[in-house]
């Protein structure tokens, strides 16, 4: 409820905010999970993605990226790799391979990149081949520079049609993402090098960047395509509750700071949470998960997930899972909470197992299979 709303309540009240909002759906806890530990050992695994021949790539926000390989985790990081600075949120983020990677060995990589007073998220690709990154070049720095550490996005995803998405945050400055003069706080669409995909709300003027699919956004932390209409959705972190999921469209405001389910950390509430012409979630948590790392279940590994929305939880430290019918959230449900490890990014591996990355300075590459 608006600030407003608590005037009327004693000054401890309104110090410590008026009632939270609720989720839409009260969370089940799932059953046992089989976990295989792959690899421990890294270094704050960020991302990670599966290559042809069985080999997979991982990140670590200090800057380096890894090899799993045969079962194993090669203790020499990937040579070529850009200069990355790893201070605060930001570091090495997501990686991914070109679709037609097979044919040109194209690597994407994402990462927070030092800019005049500060840091922003860049993205940029090489050419993977014989272990080693060659040739690295950014296609894009963002217009999000920032010397607050913090909410730089950093995911990316190819459509069907071959443009790149990348997330930007709000880099800590919450008005920034309804600014479409810059990038914060939005969705990036572009083509294979960097360049303003055609079709983009303001690739042929108005008052915003070419870049800019959506905007209002915080700091999207996972991205996937959905499986039935091929639409990008994503999640992404509210303040103290608000965490949202969101189908991507095209021109749309997600509001952030102006609607949130979320409040200020020291409690009163921050907007409203609905507002004419700002796009609403399609599901929320209050309070906040702290999601990271996004995925559609396909496949035959998990029949009875098919379909579902995947998240990592960094803070309630789960695998959460959330089934819609359209857009519309009919259940979620939460496992591993017993081993108390935050999840980072969440993927589907092309035999249909799902893959995870623990978050911590002893990550983990983890299997999981239902029970």
């Amino acid at each position: 409820m608006p600030l407003r709303s608590c005037l009327v309540l004693p000054l401890v009240a309104l110090l410590s905010g008026c009632a939270d909002a609720t989720s839409p759906i009260t969370p089940e806890n799932g059953p046992p999970l089989t976990v295989t530990v792959l690899a421990e050992g890294l270094e704050h695994p960020w991302s990670l993605a599966f290559l042809p021949g069985g080999e997979v790539l991982i990140t670590e926000r200090g800057g380096t990226l890894r090899r799993f390989h045969d079962g194993v985790l090669v203790e020499e990081p990937v040579p070529g790799v850009p200069a990355v600075l790893a201070r605060g949120q930001g570091g090495l983020f997501d990686v991914l391979p070109h679709p037609l990677f097979e044919d040109n060995r194209r690597l994407y990589l994402s990462y927070a990149k030092a800019c005049d007073g500060g840091a922003t998220t860049a993205v940029g690709h090489g050419e993977y081949r014989d272990r080693e990154l060659h040739g690295f070049r950014d296609v894009l720095v963002a217009d999000a520079c920032s010397d607050t550490g913090q909410h730089f996005g950093g995911r990316l995803l190819f459509d069907d049609d071959g443009h790149l998405f990348l997330t930007i945050g709000d880099r800590g400055q919450r008005q920034r993402a309804q600014d479409t003069g810059d990038h914060a706080g939005s969705v990036l669409r572009l083509d294979q090098d960097g360049a303003a995909a055609s079709g983009n709300p303001f690739a042929n003027g108005g008052n915003g960047r070419a870049e800019i699919w959506s905007w209002g956004h915080r700091n999207p932390q996972g991205l996937a395509l959905h499986p039935d209409t091929r639409q990008p959705w994503l999640n992404e972190h509210g303040p103290r509750g608000g965490d949202e999921i969101n189908a991507v469209k095209p021109g749309a405001n997600y509001g952030w700071p102006e609607i949130t389910y979320g409040r200020e950390y020291y409690g009163p509430a921050i907007g409203e949470t609905h507002q004419e012409g700002l796009a609403q979630p399609l599901h929320y948590w209050v309070p906040s998960i702290a999601p990271s790392g996004f995925a559609f279940v396909g496949g035959d590994r998990y029949p009875q997930w098919r379909g579902d929305a995947l998240s990592g939880a960094l803070k309630l430290t789960h695998l959460n899972r959330v089934r819609f019918e359209g857009e519309t959230p009919k259940q979620e449900v939460r496992y591993l909470r017993q081993r108390e490890q935050r999840i980072r990014d969440v993927r589907q591996g092309p035999e249909g197992y799902l893959y995870l990355l623990t978050d911590s300075n002893d990550g983990q590459l983890l299997r999981v299979e239902p029970d």
